[in-house]
């Protein structure tokens, strides 16, 4: 009788063991899907910046062959630049008769004044 008690105790050793190694295994797996998961996102993040960054790249390439065209030059010039291409017709657009416009003022800035004491302050004070 004395030797069925030990084998029923070893018995359930063992089951409590398995159980123990199958419960350690289940929270490896948790870590594991939980580390895919955060692992899933980041990618499809950098998924999107990547995608982001190759548009701006071939935006930029787009601006800059653009800019090195001739095509380019000849809008600067005939729209900021006021060039005109041989045979072309300038037209100056003149105000109608009798008006005058009317002058702009450019207001002149002016300097503060500061006394001594207030330069010495700001120096070793700050403002």
């Amino acid at each position: 009788m004395h030797m069925k008690r030990l084998v029923v105790d070893k018995k359930r050793l063992v089951m409590i063991a398995g159980l123990i190694v199958l419960f350690l295994l289940m929270i490896d797996l948790n870590n594991r899907i939980v580390i895919n998961n955060r692992l899933s996102s980041e990618r499809n993040q950098m998924g999107t910046q990547v995608s982001n960054l190759r548009a701006t790249a071939t935006m930029m390439h787009t601006q800059i062959a653009f800019a090195t065209s001739e095509a380019a030059v000849d809008l600067w010039a005939r729209e900021k630049g006021h060039y005109v291409q041989p045979g072309d017709q300038l037209v100056i657009p003149l105000p109608p008769p009798g008006v005058t416009q009317a002058p702009v003022f450019v207001p002149t800035p002016t300097i503060p004044s500061v006394e001594p004491w207030e330069v010495w302050w700001a120096l070793f004070f700050g403002d």
